[in-house]
């Protein structure tokens, strides 16, 4: 394959790491426990901190196999830290739930960080994990969950930006090229629709997070820069305008819009399934879906056609070149108000799921450590550029979440603006054009009130 093998996250000044400013208390309101925590990466597995007898929650959204895969994980870890008890607590709704407990301080010892803790956040709820300089060395994608050089998580492996599709439906309907280019996608669609009794595009409009899921095609995918997303999006003039090559966040939004306005998707999105539409995929029921490569096994998995089920690079082509974000998945975060012992065996724990566990292997996900090759549902990604953003610039860690939480278009945090896109489709209200103009003039409105440098890339 031509894909690169690791991700590259760029560099960035790092400060040393003062674990004593940094943390929470031992559970009781008493003084920081974050000074006597280690560095993850100083952690000998196996060896050290044998001697902690205690018991760690771990919360997850993965409702579906909290009861079994996850469970033997933390069965097997425990066969080598006996006095570890490790026990798993599904949450629906994740990000509602989360948000309300994180700041009882009172929700366990490890959970996935919601995204709408925002960067100077993070030390409020988190046990710092290391420094960052030290720790990219080892894992991918940490560059959105580091602060002042400090990284408070570590993403359960990552994804690669791209489409799940049935690759028989796509055969049936006479499509023998994968497309490059929105339009091109558009009208393998149409192929389906009119040879086929698949569903062309599946939204998954109802569960919500699939449709914020759009957002993460903006930056890297839809431009091939890697400083898009962290650095230059909060600086951008009218980022969100249509170019003439039809890349950037338009093009990603387009296909969205046109898919649904042309009939194309569901007949009622608000009826849509997520947990039956990975069967439906396996099944050919649904011909497309956008999301992560994540969401590849769990498809592969729903049913008895796991060959028929691929992945395909995102339809945006950049001066004659394909690119796909390499982005993290959830963080892994550690609660700073747990004891410290809660918060040393957590991160023990965390590091074993991270080095020694099956857990992307199982998922099909790419691992976090940067030693280990890519997974086999990237096949199709040749010739297609994987990489992930660079971190923001020293100074201008929280400018895109201030920016972005200031204009309320809520890239990445947010599943509504991606949901009044196709409600605009579906219904007719509002053009594409509209949506964006008014997601340029809020973006404007925010970087003016902020005091933010505007600039024409």
């Amino acid at each position: 394959m031509k894909v690169k093998k690791l991700i590259a996250l760029g560099t960035a000044a790092a400060m040393a790491l003062s674990m004593a400013a940094c943390g929470g208390s031992d559970g009781s309101g008493g003084e920081s426990v974050a000074a006597n925590l280690p560095s993850i990466d100083n952690i000998e597995l196996g060896t050290d901190y044998q001697d902690i007898t205690t018991s760690i929650k771990v919360l997850t959204n993965r409702t579906d196999i909290v009861d079994t895969v996850y469970k033997g994980y933390a069965e097997k870890f425990m066969e080598l830290y006996p006095n570890i008890t490790v026990e798993y607590e599904a949450v629906t709704d994740y990000e509602q739930a989360l948000n309300l407990r994180l700041p009882t301080g009172d929700w366990g010892d490890i959970c996935y960080m919601p995204t709408s803790v925002a960067k100077s956040e993070m030390s409020e709820y988190f046990s710092p994990l290391g420094d960052y300089a030290s720790l990219n060395e080892i894992y991918n994608f940490l560059a959105d969950k580091n602060y002042g050089g400090i990284q408070y998580g570590i993403p359960n492996g990552g994804t690669a930006g791209g489409v799940i599709y049935n690759k028989r439906i796509w055969k049936e309907a006479g499509i023998d090229k994968l497309p490059a280019t929105p339009d091109e996608f558009l009208d393998c669609l149409q192929k389906i629709k009119d040879n086929t009794d698949a569903v062309p595009l599946y939204t998954n409009f109802a569960a919500g997070w699939p449709m914020g899921a759009w957002d993460q095609y903006i930056g890297i995918t839809a431009t091939g820069d890697p400083d898009f997303m962290l650095n230059n999006l909060a600086h951008t003039k009218d980022p969100f305008a249509k170019r003439e090559d039809m890349s950037g966040p338009y093009a990603v939004y387009y296909v969205l819009y046109e898919a649904v306005s042309r009939k194309l998707v569901e007949d009622d999105p608000a009826s849509s399934d997520w947990e039956a539409s990975k069967g439906m995929m396996n099944k050919g029921e649904i011909a497309t879906m956008v999301l992560g490569s994540w969401a590849v096994e769990q498809c592969k998995g729903a049913g008895d056609k796991p060959e028929d089920v691929g992945y395909m690079p995102f339809p945006i082509t950049v001066d004659g070149k394909r690119y796909a974000s390499g982005d993290g998945n959830y963080s892994y975060a550690i609660n700073n108000k747990a004891t410290e012992d809660n918060q040393i065996a957590a991160m023990v724990y965390l590091k074993w799921l991270l080095e020694e566990s099956t857990i992307f292997v199982d998922e099909g996900t790419i691992p976090a450590l940067k030693s280990e090759p890519l997974p086999d549902s990237l096949s199709e990604f040749d010739g297609v550029e994987i990489i992930s953003n660079n971190p923001a610039i020293e100074g201008e860690e929280t400018l895109f979440d201030d920016v972005n939480n200031e204009s309320e278009v809520g890239i990445n945090n947010n599943d509504y603006p991606d949901c009044e896109i196709l409600e605009s489709a579906l219904y007719g209200t509002k053009d594409l054009d509209t949506l964006m103009a008014e997601w340029n003039a809020k973006w404007t409105a925010a970087q003016e009130s902020l005091g933010v440098d505007i600039l024409k890339y």
